[in-house]
């Protein structure tokens, strides 16, 4: 299936959800698989609990169902629906990093942009390769303006984020000396945060 096709679908079921203990009425369920679960094996109950569709990457036994799409990569898939969907909504993302205080950054800049636009911003600190096309999937045609915040551990994450959030403008709180063991050293840090100013 077609990106564009697959965002069809979702513009007619805008709820996502990854979680098949939280499954809202005609949502649709993103099988994501990780190294102690995979949502594949839960598609099924996804459906009966009340999604529309359920996206997965793997047939389980059982598995027949024309509200299962298949894809090659379901953690890709949700990356590129993402992208889709904030292209074609061009509205102007604020990207938020740094080694401390991305929550506080983000939750303040975006209650001050509250008082003149309608905004959508990054809830908690879902601020990962997950976390990040989950908040861009949430933002419609009502909102102004998007606020991302973006976390990382290692080399490349950063730009692999701004890669499908495209935020038009991005603000460094600081660079410190934080998970050492991902990035292997302190100058590391320094490159990793500035993947969004490279950006």
């Amino acid at each position: 299936m077609k990106i564009s096709e697959l965002h069809a679908i979702f513009l007619r079921h805008p709820v996502v959800t990854t979680d098949s203990r939280m499954c809202p009425k005609n949502s649709i369920f993103f099988a994501l698989k990780g190294e102690r679960f995979n949502g594949n094996l839960f598609a099924s109950e996804a459906l009966k609990a009340g999604c529309a569709y359920a996206v997965v990457d793997e047939t389980v036994d059982g598995m027949e169902d024309e509200r299962i799409i298949r894809v090659d990569n379901v953690l890709t898939t949700l990356q590129n629906l993402a992208t889709y969907h904030r292209e074609k909504l061009k509205i102007p993302i604020i990207a938020i990093t740094g080694t401390n205080g991305k929550t506080t950054t983000k939750e303040l800049i975006a209650i001050g942009l509250s008082r003149e636009f309608k905004v959508a911003y990054t809830q908690g600190n879902f601020n990962n390769h997950i976390g990040v096309p989950l908040t861009l999937l949430t933002m419609n045609k009502t909102h102004e303006i998007g606020v991302i915040e973006m976390g990382a551990n290692h080399l490349g994450e950063i730009k692999e984020l701004c890669e499908i959030a495209k935020p038009n403008y991005g603000l460094i709180t600081n660079v410190g000396k934080a998970h050492l063991e991902g990035f292997g050293s302190f100058e590391n840090v320094i490159r990793a945060k500035c993947e969004l100013y490279e950006y």
